[in-house]
């Protein structure tokens, strides 16, 4: 059964950290519809001023950050004394699990271009143990196919592997689509699929999609891309919907509002990190 649109989500220009310009597409009022992805943040600017001011240190706890720069850099920095960066094409993954402070540093570049999202985690692994990873280019394969090419940034895709998730699973495509050109995707029905329009504008599923904006897709086992009369460039993400409760203030995504209390109660006493970090790179 091919796949059909559910939602369409254009998001709206606000700024965040210490006055970084970006498109919040995703977010509170998503939480169910886009489960388990509850944030979007879309980043495409030319003007170093927009961004270069970071995310201060900052804390979180039960979710993964996964931020995907096309073009552009950003340095980590936590807590527990890692410090690592990523530049066009790669990928920062971090579990923030019970607890971790960070900041992400962005430094001037012709062009900022990319996504960060928030994956929830399930409520027995809200208190898992922090980690951090970060995804280079020589471990995220691209893929050829006819009219254009995938870059696995994580999961699966026609028996090539890329980094696995360790709580959830996350198959991340970024898709090159040359001009007027199509790709079908397969995938377990009852998956929580989205995909979002980075570059360009396309056909997903049969709807036109404008550039810049998130579309949640209805259960089926596939779905067809397609460019029209110029290249576009869409992501394409597929997990698996938790269908928990959320409760979300912040920076702290629980289950519960005692949660929430528990986890800000342990902010003010200095009791928030739990675990050593331990940091990989792949």
């Amino acid at each position: 059964m091919k796949r059909t649109v559910k939602t369409k989500v254009k998001g709206f220009r606000t700024q965040d950290g210490a006055g970084v310009s970006l498109v919040r597409v995703l977010g509170h009022e998503t939480v169910k519809e886009f489960d388990p992805i509850l944030m979007l943040d879309s980043f495409d600017s030319t003007n170093p001023a927009d961004y270069t001011a970071g995310f201060p240190m900052h804390p979180h706890r039960g979710i993964e950050t996964v931020s995907y720069l096309y073009k552009g850099n950003m340095v980590h920095s936590d807590t527990l004394g890692n410090v690592d960066g990523i530049s066009d094409g790669e990928v920062q993954w971090m579990n923030a699990g019970s607890g971790i402070q960070h900041e992400e540093q962005v430094p001037a570049a012709d062009r900022l271009l990319g996504v960060q999202l928030w994956l929830n985690l399930p409520a027995a692994e809200k208190m898992s143990s922090p980690t951090y990873r970060s995804i280079h280019n020589d471990a995220i394969e691209e893929i050829e196919f006819d009219g254009g090419y995938l870059r696995l940034l994580s999961g699966e895709y026609e028996g090539h592997r890329g980094h696995q998730g360790d709580h959830l699973p996350l198959h991340y495509y970024d898709i090159h689509l040359e001009k007027n050109q199509s790709i079908t995707l397969n995938m377990p029905e009852d998956a929580s699929v989205m995909v979002f329009t980075l570059l360009g504008d396309a056909t997903v599923a049969g709807e036109f999609i404008q550039e810049k904006t998130a579309v949640k897709l209805n259960p089926g086992d596939s779905l067809t891309i397609e460019s029209g009369d110029e290249p576009a460039q869409v992501l394409y993400m597929e997990s698996k919907a938790l269908n928990e409760p959320v409760a979300w203030a912040g920076p702290i995504v629980m289950n519960s509002q005692q949660e929430l209390r528990e986890a800000f109660y342990d902010l003010n006493q200095g009791t928030f990190i739990k675990e050593e970090l331990e940091m990989n790179v792949d």
